[in-house]
């Protein structure tokens, strides 16, 4: 076990996992995009929104479950002790995260989203630092962070202007999920002390995707699986949920919050690129805005886990 939390602590492989699991989460975008079409999801449809959200999640932790099972050559399923954990993580990363999200979602544009969700690097890092108390607030991770989110900005503009307006149901809903995502990362760093990540990870999936399916069910949404395609796209968006969140927990189990949250910012980055692969994107992909995002993004996360000595940052 040490050698195993010894490796997830190396620069090396914290990179390359962290980038591993922004990638899944940049494919995401045009997944979900390709998905709505192919179950003729309407953008105003938000029972089957919720509700194909709720077939994913829990699907994605029907998977961590099993796989984890296998792993542990037993069933593995919350003690007593960690029910009340596994409900708390499911609230904030599953339930409200995703409800606030596709409905906010709808009544703003995508470059307003992308931003405001951007800021969840920054909302995360103060949460583990000052309220949570889990690291130090230094001044080369703020710098690191401003830098990274310049990028995120950068990759959104159009021409050279944003639109700032803001209303409750839109850009408001898109905070509060922002800082739903922001608390279950800090949560899940707390909690995985004493539990094993991977099964807060798969269970708070599969609950918190039953309850967004019962809710986008009682709202009228219906979707209908209509060949192969529909299916394994499902699929594919459930192994992302799985696979990117439950690596993404056991980086924040053993490393401060800071240095794997910052990666956070690439995940605009894979989903314009892989946007561009999949959707012929391919204008907004090769501009100089994302170049230039590229570069900053990286400087940030370099700022953020640059170290003068080999001590951990705490």
């Amino acid at each position: 076990m040490e050698k195993k939390n010894n490796i997830l602590k190396k620069p090396v492989f914290v990179c390359l996992l962290s980038l591993f699991c922004c990638m899944l989460w940049g494919s995401a975008f045009p997944a979900v995009k390709k998905g709505f079409h192919l179950f003729e999801i309407s953008s105003s449809d938000i029972g089957a929104q919720l509700l194909f959200a709720g077939i994913r999640f829990a699907t994605a932790g029907i998977m961590v479950i099993i796989i984890t099972s296998l792993i542990s050559k037993k069933i593995l399923y919350p003690k007593k002790k960690s029910i009340g954990k596994v409900f708390i993580i499911s609230l904030f990363q599953t339930v409200i995260q995703y409800f606030f999200y596709y409905i906010g979602l709808a009544r703003t544009s995508g470059v307003k989203a992308s931003v405001i969700i951007g800021t969840s690097v920054f909302i995360t890092l103060i949460l583990s630092a000052v309220i949570f108390k889990l690291e130090n607030l230094t001044a080369k991770k703020i710098i690191g962070c401003i830098i990274g989110f310049i990028g995120v900005m950068i990759i959104n503009m159009n021409g050279f202007s944003y639109d700032f307006s803001f209303t409750l149901t839109g850009e408001g809903f898109i905070l509060i999920s922002t800082v739903a995502s922001a608390f279950s990362s800090v949560i899940m760093k707390k909690f995985s002390k004493d539990d094993n990540p991977m099964m807060l990870s798969g269970w708070q999936f599969f609950i918190g995707g039953i309850i967004l399916a019962i809710m986008g069910f009682s709202l009228g949404g219906r979707i209908t699986f209509s060949g192969a395609s529909t299916v394994i796209l499902m699929l594919y968006l459930a192994f992302i949920s799985a696979a990117a969140y439950t690596l993404w927990s056991m980086l924040l189990k053993h490393n401060p919050v800071s240095e794997i949250s910052v990666y956070g910012f690439t995940k605009q980055i894979f989903g314009v690129l892989l946007s561009a692969v999949f959707l012929g994107e391919v204008a907004e992909a090769m501009s100089i805005n994302s170049l230039l995002s590229l570069i900053l993004v990286c400087t940030g996360i370099f700022v953020v886990n640059y170290r003068k000595d080999k001590s951990p940052n705490k």
